[in-house]
């Protein structure tokens, strides 16, 4: 059964009937929270996304991978992410395989990686919360491009650690890069800080911004944040 299966997904697209594929479903919703458990399994998606199929059938192999996948999927779909039409979805299987192949993959296209590709291989670093890439995305703040240069902003803010933090300060005192995605990926940082129980670190952040030369707004989520270290500390 399994074996038609994989065979109809060689002709599935758009509107085609998904009944021929409930094989495929109900074998990756077993192995849900078990990625590896099954490596034919993941090799028969692989040798799928090697072969020619539909956009849609494409895609519903990287939601598939992005449960059962492992490290050994990484290279195929590493081989995916400079194509407009398939970066988007081999970025979103990268983004849950729970592997550091998977982060290296997604840092080294950083560098080539060009437009709304190159912004989503960012945004999918930061997903990872990958600390590792923290210095290629510091230099990418005074990116001339302001969508990458933004795009940064936040990922650096969704990792939130302290070299990331550090990072956005620079450039925030340094006037460099997009101000307003600075001051929120600094916002993010201080958030993860606190909920990660490093008070001291988020107090420092939100303090920064607490003075008179920042807008009301930004005062505002400043002490917001100073009174939730000061709960956080009682």
């Amino acid at each position: 059964m399994l074996a038609d299966a994989f065979e109809a997904l060689k002709k599935y697209d758009w509107g085609t009937d998904l009944a021929a594929l409930e094989p495929i479903d109900n074998a990756t919703v077993a192995l849900r929270g078990t990625p590896g458990a099954d490596p034919e399994l993941e090799s028969q998606f692989l040798a799928a996304l090697k072969g020619p199929l539909s956009r849609d059938a494409h895609d519903y192999v990287c939601r598939k991978l992005a449960i059962v996948g492992t490290a050994a999927s990484v290279p195929t779909l590493a081989a995916l992410l400079g194509g407009q039409a398939t970066s988007h979805m081999a970025r979103y299987a990268l983004e849950r395989i729970n592997s550091p192949e998977a982060g290296a993959a997604l840092r080294a296209a950083l560098p080539t990686a060009q437009g709304k590709v190159k912004i989503g291989v960012i945004m999918s670093v930061g997903v990872r919360r990958d600390g590792e890439a923290v210095g290629a995305l510091t230099g990418l703040l005074a990116d001339p491009d302001r969508h990458v240069s933004r795009a940064a902003a936040l990922a650096l803010g969704t990792i939130g650690t302290s070299e990331a933090a550090e990072a956005l300060q620079k450039a925030r005192q340094a006037g460099y890069g997009d101000r307003q995605a600075v001051i929120d990926g600094l916002l993010g940082c201080a958030e993860s800080m606190l909920h990660g129980g490093k008070r001291a670190n988020a107090h420092a952040i939100y303090q920064s911004m607490s003075g008179e030369g920042n807008s009301r707004l930004i005062r505002l989520a400043a002490t917001r944040g100073l009174l939730a270290c000061a709960d956080q500390n009682r």
